[in-house]
């Protein structure tokens, strides 16, 4: 049990390392380079495109060579996508770092959780799962609030000192991750040269096959990712707009990182005050968390600042309410051996609403 609660705290340090960022307020960086809103929304959805194409790849070598070292390649991805930002001239560049940043967030989004969980299942404490995804949010808000806190000092520094710093943070997440260990995953036989090379071609299409076996007589758990995905995407664009917006209706700069960190700590209240209604039916969170971000995308178009802000607030707060109980549902349904595919089919059904609704919103945003 010691060494399962190990396991858990490294994920969480893990987590703030991934999440504590001088750059977390990156709309605000490239808008501060000259870019428009246009430019940094077909940005967002270059990112969801590589998404889409590496999303579940990903999570099907996660389940075949472990989901920890996937967590390093996600990392070393990142990293690599940080030199590319530093030394950014033009969009094409930044989309290219885009593209890396995707392909970091394809390989840890399913991973992290995969492993949490069958590392819980080995000491029969998967109940807890729901606690830690709940703390891994609360995680993602306070050091993504942070970030944005620190917005004003990136941008005085400008964005090459910003994302370097970046680098020797991942440079200490990998050490990090150096540290865990496999639970769940596939075991491969002892096979060498060209016969090794066809097992694990076999092992990888077998994954994905059992998966899209899974969801095809699983609908509830594609309905489940499809109301996740829809109001966790109106959130997350309604709070990376605001970053630019906020300023253009007259907020000061210097109340811009707190007002961001403010909307973030929404997130922190919503993840934490679902562990309370266990009892309530997924479809009225659903309802309930659905209504509240359309409230918040009506208050950013009233153009007053402190309104648009506490729009933010209750976008994120239902964001993580609606995602703690996903989470927890969809693992309590997934087969361990698909574990991280399955969830990086949820990250795919995320980024393909992402690629649609962000070249909207960037020209919606635009005009209003």
């Amino acid at each position: 049990m010691l060494k399962i609660k190990k396991q858990i705290s490294r994920l969480y340090l893990s987590s703030v390392l991934e999440n504590v960022s001088l750059t977390g307020a990156w709309v605000a960086i490239l808008a501060a380079r000259g870019y428009s809103l246009v430019e940094i929304g077909f940005a967002e959805t270059v990112f969801h495109i590589v998404s889409l194409m590496f999303e579940i790849p990903s999570g099907v070598l996660a389940d075949v060579f472990g989901r920890k070292n996937m967590l390093i390649v996600s990392n070393i991805m990142r990293m690599i996508g940080n030199v590319i930002m530093i030394l950014s001239c033009n969009l094409l560049m930044v989309c290219t770092s885009i593209a890396f940043y995707a392909i970091s967030y394809n390989f840890s989004s399913g991973s992290g959780d995969a492993l949490a969980y069958d590392s819980l299942k080995m000491v029969n404490h998967e109940k807890y799962y729901e606690k830690y995804a709940s703390n891994q949010l609360i995680i993602y808000r306070l050091c993504s609030g942070i970030s944005t806190l620190c917005a004003g000092f990136a941008l005085f520094i400008g964005h090459k000192l910003a994302y370097g710093t970046d680098i020797i943070i991942g440079i200490i997440q990998v050490w990090i991750l150096s540290s865990l260990f496999e639970a769940g995953k596939r075991q491969r036989d002892g096979s060498t040269g060209k016969d090794m090379i066809s097992s694990i071609g076999k092992e990888l299409a077998s994954c994905f096959a059992d998966s899209i076996y899974f969801l095809k007589n699983a609908k509830k758990a594609l309905f489940l990712m499809f109301c996740n995905s829809l109001v966790g995407a109106v959130d997350i664009l309604l709070l990376f707009f605001l970053q630019v917006k906020l300023p253009e209706v007259g907020m000061p700069n210097l109340a811009l990182g707190f007002a961001l960190f403010f909307m973030q700590v929404g997130g922190i209240f919503g993840a934490k005050i679902i562990l309370r209604y266990k009892g309530m039916r997924y479809r009225s969170v659903f309802a309930i968390t659905a209504i509240l971000v359309l409230g918040g995308v009506l208050a950013e178009h009233s153009g007053m600042y402190l309104i648009m802000t506490a729009g933010g607030f209750i976008a994120a707060f239902s964001d993580d309410a609606l995602q703690v109980r996903t989470n927890t549902i969809l693992q309590e349904m997934f087969p361990s051996e698909q574990r991280a595919t399955l969830i990086s089919v949820e990250s795919f059904t995320f980024s393909m609403i992402m690629m649609v609704l962000s070249p909207l919103a960037g020209i919606l945003f635009s005009h209003w």
